[in-house]
């Protein structure tokens, strides 16, 4: 099956209002620049999608990206583990006039929970956020005489990915650090939206080189020069 789109356009098409989206990456790492740009623009044209959940390590660095979509109003609420990083403006901007939430997830544990959604487990414990505001409310057990915080499953409704290669088909495989979220991000969404540094025909990735199988990708964009966060952060870009 082919999964391949002409453009950019065509990848986000169907993310709607009110969905939660995850995003790959780690900062800068991974992060699919290009498809949320053309996600902004579809806002500024049409006025949707807004009132996004948006699951993401971070909360977005200067005026791009995820960032640049907080700015343009699309999103209501960041999932993430660093809401401040290098350069936090955009979120904490919003987040101080109370016009965005903010879920809190350790790390480690947002992770599992993307991961638990994938693999179908609704729950599991972990000790991480005992006994911390980040663990209130939560069901709390003990195992072996040390208490553990249930954490609920983490699912999408969409995703953005960035891929180094990909096939018709969708099997992906990742550029060393750019992988991190992204393969967990994929069997975790209902649909997952890929941009590929270069694709290529069926059988010209070796089987077991591949990280993502195409089963849990739905459309595969070729990105040829894709920007990086931090080289546009350099620049003093900002996306509108």
């Amino acid at each position: 099956m082919d999964k391949t789109v002409p453009d950019l356009a065509a990848a986000v098409a169907g993310i709607e209002d009110g969905m939660v989206l995850m995003v790959g990456g780690f900062g800068g790492s991974g992060a699919p620049i290009e498809l949320i740009h053309a996600l902004i623009d579809r806002f500024k044209a049409t006025g949707s999608p807004k009132n996004l959940t948006v699951v993401n390590n971070n909360a977005g660095n200067g005026r791009i990206g995820i960032a640049a979509m907080i700015d343009a109003g699309m999103v209501s609420k960041m999932v993430c583990s660093f809401p401040r990083s290098a350069d936090p403006r955009a979120f904490t901007e919003k987040y101080l006039k109370g016009e965005i939430g903010l879920e809190l997830v350790p790390q480690g544990t947002l992770a599992e929970r993307i991961r638990a959604a994938g693999a179908g487990i609704p729950a599991f414990y972990t000790p991480a956020s005992f006994g911390t505001d980040v663990a209130k409310g939560k069901p709390v057990a003990e195992f072996d005489g040390k208490s553990y915080v249930q954490e609920r499953w983490l699912k999408a409704d969409a995703a953005l990915i960035k891929a180094e290669l990909a096939d018709t088909m969708g099997n992906l495989t990742y550029r060393k650090a750019a992988r991190n979220f992204s393969p967990l991000m994929a069997a975790a969404a209902k649909l997952t939206i890929v941009q590929a540094s270069k694709i290529v025909a069926p059988g010209e990735i070796d089987p077991e080189q591949v990280v993502t199988p195409g089963i849990f990708v739905n459309r595969v964009v070729e990105v040829a020069d894709a920007k990086q966060e931090e080289a546009l952060m350099r620049e003093g870009v900002a996306y509108s």
